[in-house]
C-alpha cells in the first residue's frame, strides 16, 4: 500500500486527485494539506485522510507518507517539490511542472538526483480515446498520416473578465494561463496521438490588456496572451494546425480534432459537449462511421466516476506500478520537461516571427 499526501486538497484535488486515489486499492491517503486547519479538516473527512496539515512542510516531511501529490499554484510547485524530495519522498506533481522551461529542469534535475518516482499530470497520456485513436493511425486505418487540426476552446483564459479566484493568473510570471495549462495539455494530447512537434511558428495574441473581474466592477491589468495560434511540423513529417481560443466561457463545443490520411479523415468531438481534450470521453468517426472506445483501453475501476478523476486514475495505476518495477512512470518529469520546451519555443516564435525548431 503506497500512502499518499496531498498537497493542495480543498481545490482542483478535491474533485480529481482525491475522487481517483480513494477508489485505487494501491493506495491509502494518509495526508491532506491546505492553506488553514478548517479547510483541512474538512478535506480529511470527506476522504478518509488520517492527518489534516495546515502546514505543506509537515506533510511533505510526514513519515507515514510515501508520496507528495503537490496540487497547488504553478508557483508553488518547486517550494513543495524541493522539500518532499529532500524528504525521500515520491512525487506526482500537476501541470505545469514550473513556472517556466527553467524551473522544469532544475526540478527535473532534483528529481533525478534522488532518485525518487517522479510523475506530472498530463492526463491526456492516459485517455482511452486518446489511446485508441493512436492506434487506429498506428494500424494505418486513415493511410498515412498528412495533417492534424485542432481547435479547442481555452475558457476560462483569455477573455474580457476573469473570475476572482484566477486574477492571479493574468500575471506570466505565475506559470498560469491559457499557453501553459489549456493550450499545454491540449498539445500533449495531440502528440499522444499523433507524435512530437519538431517545429512550430506561434502568435500568442493578446486581446484584452485589462480585463474585468467577474462579480465587480474592478479591471485589472493583463500581460498574458488571449489565444494561441500555431502551425507546426510532426517527426512523421504531418503538418499540425492548432487554435486555442480564448474567452468567458462556460465551453460549449469543447475541441474539433481532425486527422487526415493519405486515405481517409478521423474526426473526434467530445462525447460530451464542453468537455476538454484530456479530460473525457470523444465521439470518434471515420468518415461516417462511428467508432466506440472499446472497454479494453479503461484500464480504471468503474467505480472511479467520468471526466478528470479517470485519466488521472490512470496516471496513478501507472505510479503505483513504476513503483513496485523501480522505474519511472509515463508521464515523467522529463517527460515534462520536454514538454516546457514546446512552450518556450512557441513563445519563442511569437517573440520574433521566427519558425522554432524542437529537439
Amino acid at each position: 500500500m503506497i500512502r499518499v499526501g496531498v498537497v493542495g486538497a480543498s481545490g482542483w484535488a478535491d474533485s480529481s486527485h482525491l475522487p481517483a486515489l480513494t477508489a485505487l486499492e494501491q493506495f491509502d491517503v494518509t495526508a491532506v494539506a491546505t492553506t488553514n486547519q478548517a479547510s483541512a479538516d474538512r478535506a480529511a473527512a470527506a476522504h478518509g485522510a488520517r492527518y489534516a496539515l495546515a502546514d505543506w512542510r509537515e506533510l511533505a516531511s510526514h513519515p507515514e507518507v510515501d508520496l507528495v501529490v503537490v496540487s497547488v499554484k504553478a508557483s508553488g510547485h518547486a517550494a513543495v517539490i524541493k522539500a518532499a524530495l529532500a524528504a525521500g519522498k515520491h512525487v506526482v506533481s500537476e501541470w505545469p511542472l514550473g513556472i517556466d522551461v527553467n524551473e522544469a529542469a532544475e526540478l527535473t534535475e532534483a528529481a533525478i538526483a534522488a532518485g525518487a518516482v517522479h510523475a506530472v499530470v498530463l492526463q491526456g497520456h492516459h485517455s482511452p480515446s486518446a489511446h485508441f485513436v493512436a492506434d487506429l493511425l498506428a494500424d494505418g486505418r486513415i493511410g498515412a498520416l498528412e495533417s492534424v487540426t485542432l481547435v479547442a476552446e481555452g475558457t476560462p483564459f483569455g477573455g474580457s473578465r476573469i473570475s476572482p479566484d484566477l486574477v492571479f493568473s493574468l500575471d506570466p510570471s505565475e506559470g498560469t494561463n491559457i499557453l501553459t495549462v489549456m493550450a499545454g495539455h491540449f498539445l500533449s494530447a495531440l502528440e499522444r496521438i499523433a507524435g512530437r512537434l519538431t517545429e512550430v511558428s506561434a502568435r500568442l495574441p493578446r486581446t484584452h490588456d485589462h480585463v474585468l473581474v467577474a462579480g465587480t466592477e474592478q479591471t485589472v491589468p493583463n500581460a498574458t496572451p488571449s489565444h494561441v495560434l500555431l502551425h507546426g511540423q510532426l517527426a512523421n513529417g504531418a503538418t499540425a494546425s492548432v487554435a486555442v481560443h480564448g474567452g468567458n466561457g462556460p465551453a460549449r463545443d469543447g475541441f474539433v480534432l481532425r486527422l487526415i490520411g493519405s486515405d481517409t479523415t478521423l474526426t473526434a468531438t467530445p462525447a460530451q459537449p464542453g468537455t476538454f481534450i484530456h479530460w473525457g470521453e470523444w465521439d470518434i468517426r471515420i468518415d461516417e462511421e462511428t467508432l466506440p472506445v472499446p472497454d479494453a483501453y479503461r484500464t480504471v475501476p468503474a467505480s472511479v466516476r467520468s471526466g478528470p478523476p479517470a485519466n488521472i486514475a490512470a496516471l496513478y495505476r501507472e505510479v503505483a506500478q513504476a513503483i513496485t518495477e523501480a522505474r519511472q512512470p509515463h508521464p515523467s518529469f522529463e517527460t515534462a520537461l520536454r514538454h516546457h520546451r514546446v512552450l518556450a519555443a512557441i513563445e519563442q516564435s511569437a517573440a520574433d516571427g521566427i519558425a522554432r525548431s524542437i529537439s
